[in-house]
């Protein structure tokens, strides 16, 4: 249960930057009224943060800071369906003021007028263009898609880090967080099955790219930073590949964040939770940076 009242706040401005009748609403519609949303609660970019767009590996980014070493990948969330370089302008603008790393963030193609495996082949196309060590984060969908990255480069050059918010793993549906928030606000258990429908239609999901839990092999990833919503349904998923990784002998560190709702990163100027799990998130992006590569 949320008591905490900075966290209500945002949970009841977020609801009503929807209109009643968004259930059902097309994927148009959709961006639509995300972006909107996403608008109440962005903040201005740091000043004199230089700010690109240009394509990397034929995929639309937007390139924060000055040129450096070492850089971040930003893969951002939204179910695959919504979401895009204007919807974590400001987040992805901090991470770069606050780390001083170059972060890049990558507009991958969207559901559902491109299916699987159009997000993460422009995930991989975008790392093969950087010839330079990274850290890869992203949260939700973006989580999903930056752990997917690493399964796809197993036995190859590894990011340095891979930081995963809220991630959604395509964990099994008898976990207690399933249940326990299936109606949790923000994100229920129900909205998942209308976003897997966008990204695979109705058929099987095969591809453990597409649920990194399924996949049979975890070794030799990058070493992992696992932030987790505790009132979300996906929040078990994050914990159970903590497990997988490091019975993998991986290295994992591994956060879940008390009364905070799936998608809580909108709230860390208003929210003290939220903010402080920002800060653990940049921390963790300058940690991994700072390892020899």
């Amino acid at each position: 249960m949320i008591t905490d009242p900075q966290v209500l706040d945002f949970i009841a401005r977020t609801e009503a930057a929807y209109p009643p009748d968004a259930n059902g609403a097309s994927a148009a519609d959709n961006r639509r009224f995300y972006d909107a949303m996403c608008d109440l609660f962005r903040g201005p970019r740091p000043p004199g943060l230089p700010v690109e767009d240009r394509r990397l590996g034929g995929v639309p980014c937007r390139i924060y800071g000055k040129d450096t070493r070492i850089c971040v990948i930003y893969v951002h969330g939204g179910g695959y369906v919504v979401g895009g370089l204007d919807s974590h302008d400001d987040i992805c603008a901090e991470i770069a003021d606050a780390t001083g790393l170059r972060t890049i963030s990558v507009g991958y193609r969207l559901a559902p007028e491109h299916r699987w495996p159009a997000q993460i082949e422009d995930v991989i196309a975008v790392w093969h263009a950087l010839s330079r060590p990274a850290v890869v984060v992203g949260d939700s969908a973006g989580a999903a898609l930056a752990a997917a990255l690493c399964l796809s480069q197993q036995g190859q050059r590894q990011p340095l880090g891979q930081i995963l918010i809220y991630p959604g793993l395509g964990g099994r549906r008898d976990a207690p967080s399933y249940t326990e928030n299936a109606e949790a606000p923000l994100l229920r258990t129900a909205d998942l099955d209308d976003y897997k429908s966008a990204l695979h239609g109705e058929g099987p999901v095969d591809d453990p790219l597409a649920q990194p839990l399924r996949a049979s092999d975890v070794s030799g990833l990058s070493p992992a930073f696992i932030v987790t919503a505790d009132v979300d349904p996906l929040r078990d998923d994050g914990s159970a590949y903590a497990e997988r990784l490091r019975a993998a002998a991986g290295e994992v560190i591994l956060r879940n964040e008390r009364q905070l709702p799936h998608g809580y990163l909108r709230a860390r100027r208003d929210s003290d939770r939220a903010r402080r799990s920002f800060h653990a998130i940049i921390a963790a992006i300058a940690g991994f940076a700072s390892r020899p590569s």
